[in-house]
């Protein structure tokens, strides 16, 4: 069976660390079509669109979407609607990628790289599951409006509106038990259920769901007190599901206690399992074309892709493991660098884990 994959690689690093990612995928002598397509800012100046159709076409038939990044100073000034980021939107949103998972391990040759001491940190292993197309993000109506009644009435005022819908939360709810079951059985709900009506609505609806999944344990947190938590006594945390607001803050936060975000992989899924599959880290266009991003997030992304999407956990195995062996052997990006290891590029890390998946 030939699994069909679309590449886009997007801005500024996104097109050095996808070309690591691509040589490992192709270096498993699987049956690939792999296809390329311009994305976010590289895509407006060859489109005039971040999204264009066509792009959009290739992502939607294919098994998989492996993504760079997008973003780029230069594109501050455009009109919302045609800056880069407007992409990974459309794609989540056109392809109904709801489950976002976003693994934060640290790898025991990083664990003196994380911003917390090594006894807080050692071992870590947290699985952060996102609700991807609801909430304030998306939630209507929204915008900037004058103000006709109030203490600022007549004021200009930005507003707007976040939002769930049973079904969105019993699907990502169900995403959460589903993952727990096959790690520690360990969910935390994670909501801000003492001030908003969004939130303790979510609280209801995972309730009613934990009575599907009675072999997990539930526990339920404000996002406040579990930002703290994550950063006091991370691995007390197995799976940790939320909205796509908290999420989005709290999955970069775990991000750190990683040693680099650049280590991050992330899969976007929808209900058939089709997936996009990006590192947590940005475009970094002030490090593009150095040959010194980190790959590493990118090439396990693409493991994600094999897991998830294409069914192929041996194969995925190989790539992770093989990056633990290149870790192991003291290879470092420079984002990851320490005295006694030995700094390489983009390309030549790419390098290195080929090598140690031949191997």
């Amino acid at each position: 069976m030939t699994h069909k994959i679309a590449v886009l690689p997007g801005d500024g690093i996104g097109p050095e660390i996808m070309e690591q990612a691509v040589r490992v995928l192709k270096a498993l002598d699987l049956d690939l079509s792999i296809d390329e397509a311009p994305v976010g800012g590289a895509a407006y100046d060859l489109k005039g669109h971040p999204l264009p159709p066509e792009t959009l076409a290739l992502a939607q038939a294919s098994s998989a979407v492996l993504f760079g990044a997008v973003g780029d100073w230069k594109y501050d000034k455009l009109p919302r609607e045609h800056r880069p980021e407007q992409a990974i939107l459309g794609l989540r949103r056109q392809m109904g990628l709801f489950a976002n998972l976003r693994p934060a391990i640290l790898y025991p040759e990083l664990a003196s790289a994380s911003s917390l001491k090594p006894e807080i940190v050692s071992g870590l292993d947290i699985l952060i599951i996102r609700e991807l197309t609801g909430d304030i993000y998306f939630g209507q109506p929204r915008g900037v409006r004058t103000a006709v009644d109030g203490q600022f009435a007549g004021e200009r005022e930005g507003y707007d509106t976040m939002r769930y819908a049973e079904s969105e939360i019993r699907r990502i709810a169900k995403v959460g038990f589903e993952s727990a079951q096959k790690r520690n059985r360990k969910l935390c709900s994670v909501d801000k259920a003492n001030v908003l009506e969004t939130s303790q609505f979510w609280r209801d609806i995972v309730i009613d769901v934990a009575k599907e999944y009675p072999d997990v344990e539930l526990s339920h947190m404000y996002v406040d007190n579990a930002a703290m938590q994550l950063v006091k006594a991370p691995r007390q945390f197995d799976v940790i599901v939320t909205g796509n607001i908290f999420g989005d803050i709290l999955s970069d936060e775990a991000a750190m206690l990683t040693g680099s975000i650049g280590m991050l992989p992330s899969a976007s899924l929808n209900s058939s399992g089709q997936g996009l599959y990006e590192p947590s880290h940005g475009s970094a266009p002030d490090i593009a074309g150095r040959n010194i991003a980190n790959p590493l997030a990118t090439i396990l992304s693409a493991a994600m892709l094999l897991r998830y999407s294409l069914g192929l956990p041996a194969q995925a195995d190989r790539i992770e493991s093989a990056v633990r062996k290149v870790l192991a052997a003291g290879y470092r990006t420079a984002d990851i660098f320490e005295e006694n290891t030995e700094k390489v590029g983009t390309a030549q890390m790419g390098d290195a884990v080929l090598k140690a998946l031949a191997g």
